[in-house]
């Protein structure tokens, strides 16, 4: 015979209040979690320590390519870095300069912002996919940001790139794990329509000014319509040209992506024809076109920011270092998962804050991980980040030497170049419907950030879906699902009785499940939903007793009469049998023990411990004990340190592993309970006078027999 089943066996021939004991023991003497100060200690022991191989190991941690330089594989690695590191520059090279614009900047700006990310990132992250630099969402918000503050300061364009350094410095990456996926991508949606209305003037060839703050984005679809008999016919042709050459062709590299070795950089060579016909057909002079002009080469003298506008620039800081850093640390999860290498999200953290903190002196933005450059590297067979040194290899190029072949390149090219980058952030429209059917809750979060970020601003619309996805969440939390279970037969499962069928209840015993954990926001709803599902209010039915037995009390001139009211209500709540009158027996509930199923409550407060305790109390002045089952162990200790089991008395008192192990303990401690009930109740009886009459014997033998 197995261990199980002999001490099944004893159990069951184990009187029911030593079973009782040796359960409480049982939940009394659970290990303790480990305390604060240890692992405090712990910590502060490990850091503390100083050799040989913990200096080693720190810098390692702190610049990666330590790690996997010494272990790079020229014959297997180096082709496909290579490769992708020249397509990746091709395509960064028109976008650096279209960005640029974006972010309120001179064009040679940013070439310098890819360049210098991109060495700093090969030398301090952890991941191999990554190409981080200018990104269109990023350089929205540090266009506006520039033109407030500039116009605030009076300070030119060409020291406003060293004016925020604070973008690095402000990392608060701890923030960015309350960016969800529903409001990560309503926010780039939002910010890819605004991004769109804003170069809607340099595909038109319109002088409009630059809206900023709140309704910025109808303001300047007002102005477009107004201001649109002044459209450059130049600059609209030229533009409506290049839309259709590259959104075709980049929807062919798209769909045969797997088939074709690299896509085909229709941008740069859309660039460079553009360019030669404007030169050569001088669009400059002759239709007025917006060109990028000078383009100065090599770099500048570093310079130190000024100080006076960190203050300032705070504010808009920090929702552009979160959106930096939430962008960075999710694109190289997964990538880092689907190539099967580790991501340390706080070495991330550290990498993107110095591809910030080192470039702003020399004249450059902030950046993070770029969406399509990023597709790009992956898609074309990097191996390691030495692809991001082949790329700033071919920006250094155009940095010493190309840059000036682009002074008659039209600003309209430019700007179809950016919104054709914006695609992917426009088809999340079409993924709506599919979101709605998943998580309506989700799809209200996208699309109260997607809006917010559009009509108000990108900053107020970032904060508005944080607030609003934590409010989701509390709110599920507190109104969460609520139901009573039922055992499948032949079977130790419990589940849902209102979703599946067939289930079986079980005589007497009402089991309730709470799916969420219990704390202050949603104690009183706890109670609500409890007293609905099983139909009693033992508050009420509390009080009804209490009415009840005053009245008959009151009446002492027939005292057979209570005697026999008193056993009848007895036999009416285990027997059903006999229904006394309605106005002389006190109101009677048909369960004898409420479990509550614990398993999908993580944690419970204090609140939420004193409703429990409220719970049982009350239930228990209506002869009704309340079981826990399902506990998990700081649940469990959250129980004992709060003196749930530290009563003599245990009855309601028990957590138990399973609903189960409730149900058994239940259904065998119900005969000893109303036993006892009717010893109690023949006693005080006895104990008035009233035990010997023929009324009180025959109740407390039918309520024995009910017992047995």
């Amino acid at each position: 015979m197995s261990e199980c089943s002999r001490s099944g066996s004893s159990l069951r021939r184990t009187p029911l209040c030593v079973y009782c004991s040796f359960l409480t023991q049982r939940f009394e003497y659970e290990p303790a979690d480990f305390s604060t100060k240890e692992i405090i200690l712990k910590k502060a022991r490990e850091v503390c320590t100083c050799n040989h191989q913990t200096i080693i190991t720190f810098f390692c941690r702190l610049f990666p390519v330590l790690d996997w330089l010494p272990r790079y594989n020229i014959k297997t690695q180096l082709l496909g870095d290579v490769i992708s590191g020249l397509l990746v520059g091709i395509v960064a090279i028109p976008q650096s300069i279209s960005y640029s614009l974006l972010a309120n900047q001179d064009p040679i700006y940013g070439i310098y912002t890819n360049f210098f990310c991109n060495i700093i990132y090969v030398i301090m992250a952890t991941s191999r996919h990554n190409f981080v630099g200018s990104f269109g969402v990023l350089c929205l918000m540090i266009g506006q940001s520039v033109n407030r503050h500039l116009q605030l300061a009076g300070y030119s364009d060409n020291s406003a790139g060293s004016s925020l350094i604070l973008l690095g410095v402000l990392q608060l990456g701890f923030v960015a794990v309350y960016l969800s996926e529903p409001l990560l991508s309503g926010f780039v949606t939002g910010s890819s329509l605004t991004i769109i209305t804003s170069q809607m003037k340099y595909l038109l060839g319109l002088k409009i000014p630059r809206h900023e703050g709140v309704g910025s984005f109808i303001l300047t679809w007002v102005d477009l319509f107004r201001y649109i008999q002044n459209t450059n016919i130049c600059d609209l042709v030229t533009s409506l040209v290049a839309l259709a050459i590259i959104v075709p062709v980049k929807e062919i590299n798209d769909r045969y992506k797997e088939k074709m070795k690299a896509p085909f950089p229709i941008e740069l060579l859309v660039v460079i024809v553009a360019t030669i016909i404007s030169y050569y057909f001088n669009f400059e002079e002759r239709y007025k076109s917006d060109v990028c002009g000078d383009i100065p080469t090599g770099f500048r003298t570093p310079t130190l920011p000024d100080i006076n506008l960190f203050s300032s620039l705070a504010v808009d800081a920090v929702p552009i270092a979160i959106i930096g850093f939430a962008m960075t640390v999710s694109l190289a999860e997964i990538f880092g998962k689907k190539h099967g290498y580790t991501v340390r999200a706080n070495q991330e953290m550290i990498a993107i804050g110095m591809c910030n903190l080192i470039p702003s002196f020399f004249y450059c933005f902030a950046g993070s991980a770029a969406l399509t450059k990023t597709l790009l590297k992956e898609s074309t067979g990097t191996q390691t980040q030495i692809s991001g040194l082949v790329t700033s290899l071919v920006l250094l190029l155009v940095l010493l030497w190309i840059a000036p072949l682009f002074y008659s390149l039209q600003t309209s090219i430019l700007g179809v170049v950016t919104i054709v980058n914006l695609r992917g952030g426009l088809s999340k429209f079409y993924d709506t419907p599919r979101m709605w059917q998943l998580s309506k809750l989700d799809t209200v979060v996208w699309w109260t950030t997607m809006l917010c970020s559009t009509l108000i601003t990108t900053e107020i619309g970032l904060l508005v879906g944080v607030c609003f996805a934590l409010l989701c969440v509390i709110f599920r939390t507190q109104r969460p699902r609520a139901t009573l279970l039922g055992k499948v037969s032949s079977t130790e499962i419990y589940e849902d009785q209102s979703t599946y069928k067939q289930l079986s209840s079980i005589a007497n015993i009402k089991i309730f499940r709470f799916e969420s954990s219990l704390y202050y926001a949603n104690k009183d709803y706890f109670k609500t939903v409890l007293y609905k599902k099983t139909g009693v209010n033992p508050v009420l039915l509390a009080a009804k007793h209490q009415r009840v037995e005053a009245q008959a009390n009151a009446d002492t001139g027939n005292r057979k009469g209570f005697f026999g009211t008193k056993f009848d209500c007895l036999k009416q709540a285990k027997k059903r049998s006999g229904k006394p009158p309605a106005d002389a027996c006190p109101p009677s509930t048909d369960m004898h023990t409420l479990i509550l199923d614990c398993g999908a409550m993580q944690f419970i407060d204090t609140v939420g411990l004193s409703v429990l305790k409220e719970t049982r109390h009350d239930y228990k002045k209506i002869g009704v004990q309340v079981l826990l089952a399902n506990c998990n162990p700081s649940l469990r200790h959250r129980l004992r340190e709060g003196c749930w089991a530290g009563e003599a008395d245990s009855g309601g008192q028990l957590a138990f592993h399973s609903i189960h192990d409730a149900v058994q303990f239940a259904e065998r401690g119900f005969s000893v309970y109303i036993v006892k009930a009717c010893k109690e109740d023949f006693a005080e009886l006895s104990a008035a006078g009233m035990g010997q009459e023929d009324g009180g014997r025959c109740g407390f033998q039918e309520a024995l027999s009910i017992g047995g």
